[in-house]
């Protein structure tokens, strides 16, 4: 039940942030975009069979609770498990990589399904 509704949630997600096309803070200017470069600043891979370790209660590392992170650098995401996660702000689904360079200062936050904690946080700054 935990995956279905962890799926739901992550297209949900999936599109507003399409409909969107950025994220905000308080201030409205935070945003992103999709990287496609060779070399990422940041790079987390979710191994296959993480979704059944989590179920069965295993507190997996695979990332860390905040990310400081700076205007230009890049975080790559590659997701090996059979299954879609929630990455704080970041949806990625079964066998997919996401790429995404941070075009402003701010935060981003959200749900994590691959974290102890349960969010995953991104603070960027200059």
């Amino acid at each position: 039940m935990r995956s279905l509704r962890l799926a739901l949630a992550g297209l949900i997600f999936a599109i507003l942030s399409l409909a969107l096309g950025s994220c905000t803070n308080d201030d409205g200017d935070l945003s992103f975009d999709d990287a496609a470069v060779e070399n990422a600043d940041f790079n987390y891979v979710i191994p296959l069979g993480a979704g059944e370790r989590i179920d069965a209660g295993e507190a997996l590392d695979i990332l860390p609770a905040r990310l400081e992170a700076k205007v230009g650098q890049v975080i790559r995401i590659s997701n090996e498990d059979d299954r879609g996660h929630l990455v704080g702000p970041f949806f990625v689904g079964a066998h997919e990589e996401l790429s995404q360079r941070f075009t402003s200062v701010g935060e981003l936050s959200g749900t994590c399904s691959v974290h102890p904690s349960g969010q995953f946080v991104v603070a960027i700054s200059e």
